[in-house]
């Protein structure tokens, strides 16, 4: 059984068990509070002003407020390890942090956090788990700005196990949130493979090595002289000796018509359309239909400039260091529906029998995460703008039309294996 030695006085009103509690307490456990069990050292605490704190030169010790470190100071007030728990602040409700946490060493504590001690040191890192693991909310007051009281603090029922079973209990926690933190370390470096493996999955697939080829597939070369005769293209030259079998090399603005955005002009008759802009673009090149503006534009610029099922909206103007202009995103809607605005432009590709629009699509993806696209935009007035010859002139590696779809399966067939992956982590 737990001994009175732990508690801060040893006229302690203990009980075994509360008529509010479901379950009995297991056997050598008791029921207090926090203002029994632990000394409150709150009086020892210090504020000092931000004013103060600038002027400091010497500042070498932590500062602690509500929710952690928030500054250094030149000097300490405590020099071991004790428990804090958040006095006032939106962290009480949220719990975006611990509200109970270990302050160790040379340290200040300003007065917006609570300063706890036990006999047996034991205690607090049992506590803290307790506090951790409970919603404040029946003992904070105000809501503009929560407080939770000395007084309420001391009301804080604490469910305490015989001293051992602590230890035994925190030694176990301890080794499971280190299990979870190792997993939460590794999820991020997870994520960065993944991105990695994606990213070599479209190098592979614009390469000619992520499928086979086969060669009953009609050439890209021959298909595109059956149907554009006067097609400038090449099955080989200096930049892609190991061009595979079957392929071709062409250019976008060969195989596409670019079409620029629509501005929303000011003559009548207007109708009004959603206008697909940059705020659209998802970082992993998808089209986020929530942020979709409707607005009415004139009639005679939205029948040369609404899109059709299959066309790549491209970002021409906008862009950041890093995040450069270039990306290309798949529009696979009905027709007549969306336009989109100046900044961007549409890829339309002429000879669909010939280029997939998903080929062009993870084509064109591929170049971008190998940062291909950063040395074609200039910098004016804050903004980056695509050069749009050196965009329209990027060399386009062509499969017979046969393996594009076998490429477009086998990258969408991989992307879903890795998507599926990520969302379960």
């Amino acid at each position: 059984m737990i001994t009175n030695i732990i508690f801060r006085r040893s006229d302690s009103p203990m009980t075994s068990d509360k008529p509010h509690y479901e379950n009995k307490l297991p056997n050598g456990w008791c029921l207090t509070n926090i203002g029994e069990l632990l000394i409150n050292r709150d009086g020892e605490r210090k504020p000092v002003s931000s004013a103060i704190r600038n002027k400091q030169k010497n500042k070498v010790y932590n500062y602690y407020g509500a929710a952690g470190i928030i500054d250094k100071v030149d000097g300490y007030l405590f020099n071991e390890r004790l428990l804090l728990i958040g006095e006032d602040g939106a962290n009480l409700l949220s719990r975006s942090k611990d509200n109970a946490f270990f302050a160790d060493g040379k340290y200040w504590v300003n007065n917006h956090a609570h300063v706890l001690d036990a006999i047996d040191k034991n205690l607090l890192d049992f506590v803290a788990i307790v506090i951790n693991a409970m919603k404040l909310d029946d003992y904070i007051t105000g809501s503009a700005q929560p407080k939770l009281s000395q007084d309420n603090l001391n009301k804080i029922p604490i469910a305490l196990p015989p001293l051992y079973e602590q230890i035994r209990i925190v030694a176990k926690l301890k080794y499971w949130f280190s299990f979870v933190d190792c997993i939460e370390y590794n999820k991020g470096n997870l994520q960065d493979t993944i991105k990695q493996v994606k990213s070599k999955v479209l190098d592979l697939a614009i390469h000619g090595k992520l499928v086979p080829q086969a060669p009953m597939d009609e050439s890209a070369s021959e298909l595109l002289k059956r149907i554009n005769p006067k097609a400038e293209i090449t099955c080989d030259n200096g930049h892609y000796q190991k061009l595979p079998e079957g392929w071709v090399i062409t250019s976008i603005s060969e195989m596409c018509e670019n079409i620029n955005g629509l501005w929303k002009g000011k003559k009548e008759p207007f109708v009004k359309v959603g206008v697909i802009r940059n705020a659209n673009f998802t970082k992993d090149f998808k089209l986020d239909y929530s942020k979709i503006e409707y607005i009415d534009v004139e009639e005679r610029a939205f029948k040369k400039r609404h899109l059709l099922n299959g066309d790549l909206i491209v970002e021409k103007s906008g862009g950041s260091d890093n995040n450069p202009v270039g990306r290309a995103i798949l529009y696979e809607g009905k027709d007549a529906i969306f336009s989109f605005s100046n900044f961007t432009m549409v890829l339309r590709i002429h000879y669909k029998d010939v280029l997939s629009y998903k080929y062009l699509y993870y084509y064109i993806m591929s170049k971008y995460q190998k940062g291909e696209m950063r040395l074609m935009q200039t910098q004016t007035t804050g903004l980056h703008n695509l050069i749009l010859d050196k965009y329209l002139d990027i060399p386009l590696c062509l499969p017979p039309y046969q393996e594009q779809q076998r490429i477009i399966n086998k990258i969408e067939e991989t992307f879903g294996v890795l998507d599926l992956i990520m969302e379960n982590l």
